[in-house]
């Protein structure tokens, strides 16, 4: 069982979700949101011909990077989420 003083997030007010509650869900939100906006500019600066539109296979390797984040962020949110989502 979790302490009160492990848990990052809350549930929101209103609507669906949870925020930050403290330092820890801060940080993890800000490298969640870095992640997301670097791996673009990572996959950019890899393909071999610089200056050129991104390839097929690297919208495709974004776009399964970019959903496992997601997913690995939402799961982090709940389990350290201080109580359950739901609507409100």
């Amino acid at each position: 069982m979790n302490s009160k003083a492990d848990y990052w997030f809350i549930p929101k007010h209103r609507g669906y979700g949870a925020t930050p509650a403290n330092w820890k869900g801060w940080v993890a939100t800000l490298v969640f949101l870095g992640l997301v906006f670097v791996v673009p500019f990572v996959l950019v600066a890899s393909q071999q011909d610089p200056g050129s539109a991104p390839n097929g296979w690297a919208i495709a390797v974004w776009a399964l990077i970019v959903a496992a984040l997601v997913a690995g962020f939402i799961w982090l949110a709940r389990a350290k989420t201080d109580g359950e989502w739901g609507w409100r």
